[in-house]
């Protein structure tokens, strides 16, 4: 009789937690008590903020993970002076570009490996080239970035000349300013590229332009003006003077790169062409002749440029002989050019760039940066706050190959 009554005591208990249980879910489904479900809903979005922020920073993959997403690197997007670039589609259907490096040792690929990681892959903006991740192994030392479906610019002005209108040459060209605008004052740690050209400038389905190819850029304490040079950087044609003298060098470097990339902007032709009268062989040095004697009208003419888009055109005329001043000194700074290419600043009659090769002297004249152009009452999009800096981290001064020294 006895285990009769425990068992009987037994379900007696169980039914009551059954019936406790029950009434408890009718009353949260009845609205009495949200606490359940909100714990429940406050957990899950946490969960996926957290795993969000995770994937923010650069993943690092496997050989076999890039194999497998390169069909064994088989689907070959392009090649450069820093490394061989393949498309990849990841399983989540997320599609990549992997840049597998190569140099003349392991030194220079590793160099050049942190150069990048160090740089892009701790920064985030509309105009920059976004890092997803990156591998490295004995055997393979790859980046992984994100897949932009048009390819680079220089396929626009050399090639497919008339493929874009110039109103998406001038966005094309205002978005690549921000871009390094950004790099250089809204970042704690200021990064120089020292290789913008057509070539690196890289576009999305919808043509939004985006800096590539960090194998060269350093980052550089705000404090120091200059810094050291171990060797030139940069490539022939668009570096700047002082990266092959014996000169200070600073960030001002890029905005003469950039002048030289304006210029071919506006003329949809390299520069520098042998197959041309010497009198136009160098496109900088014509634009300058025809800006000197009042003649940008038939400038844009010979370029193609329609009537309706000669005013934007005259503007970036005179931004990109600003910019491609000989002395750093001279040149704007790239917050300045912003303003000056959107239309929000006016813009004063630059001096001769090329005054030097005529008489073997430097420029008798220079003007600071502020003095280039008169800012008009905007909300520009690249005003700088000090909320937008981004923090430095201890592995950003441990290795000498990632800061410049002062």
């Amino acid at each position: 009789m006895e285990g009769v009554a425990i068992v009987v005591s037994l379900v007696v208990v169980f039914v009551k937690i059954i019936v406790l249980v029950v009434v408890c879910r009718r009353r949260n489904r009845g609205g009495s008590s949200t606490v359940i479900p909100d714990s429940r809903f406050l957990t899950l979005t946490m969960d996926k903020f957290l795993h969000d922020m995770e994937r923010e920073k650069p993943i690092r993959f496997t050989s076999q993970q890039l194999r497998i997403a390169t069909d064994n690197f088989n689907n070959l997007l392009g090649s450069g002076g820093f490394g061989t670039v393949y498309k990849g589609i990841f399983s989540n259907g997320t599609i990549v570009a992997v840049k597998v490096l190569y140099g003349t040792s392991n030194k220079r690929i590793d160099e050049q490996f942190m150069a990048e990681v160090s740089t892009i892959g701790r920064v985030h903006h509309f105009n920059l080239v976004r890092l997803f991740g990156f591998c490295f192994e004995r055997q393979l030392r790859a980046l992984v970035y994100e897949y932009m479906g048009n390819g680079s610019l220089d396929k626009y002005l050399f090639i497919e000349k008339n493929n874009l209108e110039f109103e998406k040459l001038h966005q094309i060209a205002l978005g690549t300013a921000r871009g390094i605008a950004y790099l250089h004052e809204e970042c704690q740690q200021r990064i120089i590229h020292y290789d913008i050209k057509p070539g690196n400038i890289l576009l999305d389905v919808n043509f939004l332009p985006k800096v590539a190819d960090f194998g060269l850029a350093k980052l550089c304490n705000r404090e120091n003006t200059h810094i050291t040079m171990t060797g030139g950087r940069g490539t022939p044609g668009y570096a700047a003077p002082e990266l092959w003298m014996p000169f200070p060098i600073t960030h001002k470097c890029d905005i003469y790169s950039f002048g030289m990339l304006l210029f071919e902007i506006i003329g949809r032709r390299k520069n520098l062409d042998i197959n041309l009268p010497q009198s136009q062989d160098w496109f900088p040095r014509l634009v300058w002749k025809r800006f000197e004697n009042e003649e940008l009208r038939a400038l844009t003419v010979d370029c193609g440029i329609e009537e309706i888009h000669r005013e934007i055109a005259e503007k970036m005329v005179k931004v990109a002989l600003w910019c491609v001043q000989y002395r750093p000194e001279g040149r704007p700074e790239m917050s300045d050019v912003v303003k000056m290419l959107e239309g929000s600043a006016d813009i004063r009659k630059p001096f001769n760039p090329f005054q030097h090769m005529m008489d073997g002297n430097y420029p008798a004249q220079s003007v600071h940066a502020s003095q280039t152009c008169t800012t008009h009452d905007s909300d520009s999009s690249v005003m700088m706050t000090g909320s937008s800096f981004i923090q430095a981290t201890p592995i950003m001064t441990k290795y000498e190959i990632e800061i410049a020294s002062a």
